[in-house]
């Protein structure tokens, strides 16, 4: 056991499955950990009950990976009633306090910015994304292998935007044996694509492959797949939109064209959460020994 946290002060408020696993490697790591909102059976931890029971001399504040919604909710699955994050509730931490979180929407950016705290958006920095890229991509996989009626082997896959999360996709798809296009607006992207043995190409040409394609992932955050062009795709065709919501496929447009298209973000935390809840408390004790020890 790695004791390097040992004395460290943390609070952990809301998650799922992922944020149970994080909490058993910061204990193990040694950090003194306070918790809002998830179960911590046989986890020595401070079980609170509010929000502001949390104590002030923390040094570091971890919220989930979706963070905290428009409505003030902290995203809390396990938890039997809202988790409410008011501004009063962090200005009374020190300024500069280390505030972890996966992705922050405009009100916990707003607070962060009002009380003087350090917000660290966890799936902005490249190790996180990579790493947590692995699941995405083999759950995704894992979908198509159960929603299409014929093998990924052998199959006709786009790839749409070649970046953390594409690449690793691209990368396994090809290994099972399908033949996959990437496209990718970067003209290195597509040079890469190519040195790893796929096809690649630009969004102009596009049009010309969706009545070929048998799966389309889609990793782009933005309206890639309209309907002019999703009524050119093969009635049979399964998308697997990987973006931040809202995506970037018309879900209205698929589901009156009959096209299967199914919107899956934070698909770690779903398919795989000890494994992504081990890679978040990776990068957050690394952030740590480094902060602190500054």
């Amino acid at each position: 056991m790695q004791l390097d946290l040992q004395g460290v002060k943390l609070a952990v408020w809301g998650g799922d499955a992922r944020a149970i696993v994080l909490l058993e490697q910061l204990v193990n790591w040694g950090a003194s950990v306070q918790v809002v909102g998830l179960p911590v059976k046989d986890l020595k931890v401070t079980v609170l009950s509010e929000l502001n029971e949390t104590s002030r001399d923390i040094q570091a504040l971890i919220l989930p990976i979706p963070g905290v919604d428009e409505q003030k909710k902290i995203y809390a699955v396990y938890h039997d009633r809202p988790l409410i994050l008011r501004a009063t509730e962090l200005a009374s931490f020190p300024a500069g306090l280390l505030v972890f979180v996966g992705v922050a929407q405009p009100y916990l950016k707003e607070i962060a910015a009002q009380t003087g705290l350090e917000l660290i958006e966890i799936m902005n920095l490249d190790e996180m994304a990579i790493l947590n890229s692995i699941p995405s991509a083999e759950g995704a996989i894992q979908m198509a292998m159960e929603r299409l009626p014929i093998t990924i082997h052998d199959s006709r896959a786009l790839v749409l935007g070649f970046g953390r999360t594409g690449v690793t996709l691209a990368r396994m798809l090809a290994a099972i044996g399908a033949h996959v296009t990437v496209i990718a607006r970067d003209a290195a992207q597509r040079a890469r694509a190519y040195e790893m043995g796929m096809l690649s190409t630009d969004f102009s040409d596009l049009p010309a492959l969706m009545p070929q394609a048998d799966i389309i992932f889609n990793t782009v955050p933005a309206l890639i797949l309209s309907r002019p062009l999703l009524e050119k795709a093969a009635p049979e065709v399964l998308i697997i939109d990987l973006a931040s919501a809202p995506g970037g496929t018309d879900f209205t447009a698929a589901q009156e064209l009959g096209i299967a298209a199914t919107l899956v973000p934070g698909l770690p935390g779903r398919v795989a959460p000890k494994t992504a809840g081990v890679i978040l408390a990776r990068v957050i004790r690394r952030i740590l020994l480094e902060r602190l020890a500054s």
